[in-house]
């Protein structure tokens, strides 16, 4: 590995030779607590976080981070917890890993060992992400590395599901920090080769249907709620949309009615739409309100005699923008170079993750595998493979040592 590492792109004289102990010691010591910092994953994913439920995290990564001594430990106003390590500049690199779980309060977070495998709701998501958080801070402190930009170590709320990227929201647009906020690795995912350098632009709706109820027999005749809901619902279902741009729909939660044998009053479903373009994302979301309409419409017009209807309420819920950090940004370059250093090939990806929010605003972000495989995400099947999972934290270190040699903007 040492000698695939002298074809990094050189570093400044901080780092030159390639080589040199302080980096060969910071690499050796992830790779020998490659142990312990599964043992710390485990850990953090059985602390529950589901999305607007991270506190009990948050105070745990924040013990975290005051043990690898960063400086200025707080949980801000949003609920992240950030931590810092001063650069010789006030220019901040954010390295962040989200607290949240996508899944609902009470969800059993109990970890298993079955052969090769752990399973668990969000041991790689993001437990992983957290844990080489922590592991790169550590490596930070064996090296004894003093970077020119200040580093900002964040595990930040609200990336899953209806959390919208609150987190991130927060920290970039009204923290009393975001000024200094010049660029952003997330750390998401666990594959150590992918670059994700562009955000899938998501819209995502609540759309409540409202009538006047009634008894099933007693009242038949009547608009219904849920029989409009699988009217707009099955018009979504017949869309055609373009495989490339990728654009896509989902139907992911429905609800409503009070019993089997009662004309609802009120019926919902939430509705996830994503777009690599956001010209189609634009038309999926006419295309959505169409079939809104048009299925109200059909089922009033069933019930028409009964002198009732049902209306619809949309209501947006959540906004990720789209975003792309160029490949020759130095920020993605340096990712890909840490990735070749050590023998593995680069892979750019479009994803929908924390770094959508900075891209938007056109700061420098990137997300990163934490290291090792997995699958199953958003799952109570999500499993976790640690072998060589040492190499997410090993890039990670590699990628911020070769950003930090590169001139600041």
């Amino acid at each position: 590995m040492l000698a695939a590492l002298i074809l990094l792109a050189p570093l400044l004289a901080q780092l030159r030779p390639f080589d040199q102990p302080p980096l060969r010691k910071a690499l050796a010591y992830l790779e020998a607590n490659h142990e312990r910092h599964l043992a710390k994953q485990v850990e953090i994913a059985e602390v529950a976080a589901p999305t607007f439920h991270e506190q009990e995290r948050a105070k745990f990564m924040a013990a975290e981070f005051r043990k690898l001594g960063l400086a200025d430990v707080e949980i801000d106003a949003q609920g992240n917890v950030l931590g810092w390590r001063r650069g010789t500049s006030p220019d901040t690199l954010v390295i962040a890993a989200h607290l949240d779980i996508a899944f609902a309060p009470g969800v059993d977070v109990k970890v298993r060992k079955e052969g090769a495998r752990w399973y668990g709701p969000g041991l790689a998501d993001d437990s992983r992400g957290l844990a080489a958080l922590l592991a790169l801070g550590e490596a930070l402190n064996e090296s004894g590395f003093q970077t020119r930009r200040t580093l900002l170590f964040v595990a930040n709320v609200g990336e899953e599901g209806l959390g919208d990227l609150a987190g991130v929201k927060y920290l970039f647009q009204k923290s009393p920090h975001k000024d200094k906020l010049k660029a952003f690795i997330s750390i998401d995912g666990t594959n150590p080769a992918h670059i994700a350098n562009g955000g899938t632009g998501v819209k995502r709706y609540r759309v409540t249907l409202r009538g006047p109820g009634g008894h099933s027999y007693g009242n038949f005749g009547r608009p219904s709620p849920i029989h409009a809901a699988a009217r707009v619902t099955a018009r979504l279902a017949d869309l055609e949309v373009p495989a490339e741009p990728k654009t896509t729909f989902n139907v992911g939660r429905i609800n409503g009615g009070t019993s089997v044998n009662a004309i609802a009053e009120e019926c919902w479903f939430e509705v996830d739409l994503r777009s690599t373009d956001a010209g189609q994302l634009d038309k999926i979301e006419l295309a959505l309100m169409s079939a809104i309409r048009m299925g109200v419409e059909a089922e009033n017009a069933k019930r028409v005699a009964s002198g009732a209807k049902v209306e619809a309420e949309t209501k947006l819920v959540g906004m990720r923008p789209a975003g792309k950090t160029a490949e020759r940004d130095p920020l993605t370059e340096s990712a890909a170079a840490a990735i070749r250093a050590l023998g593995l090939t680069p892979s750019y990806r479009i994803g929908s993750t924390d770094s959508n929010l900075p891209m938007s605003l056109g700061i420098p972000a990137v997300t990163l595998g934490g290291g090792g495989r997995s699958d199953n995400a958003h799952s109570y099947k999500e499993w976790f493979e640690p072998a060589r999972a040492w190499l997410g934290p090993q890039m990670l270190l590699l990628t911020l040592l070769e950003y930090d040699s590169r001139s600041m903007q």
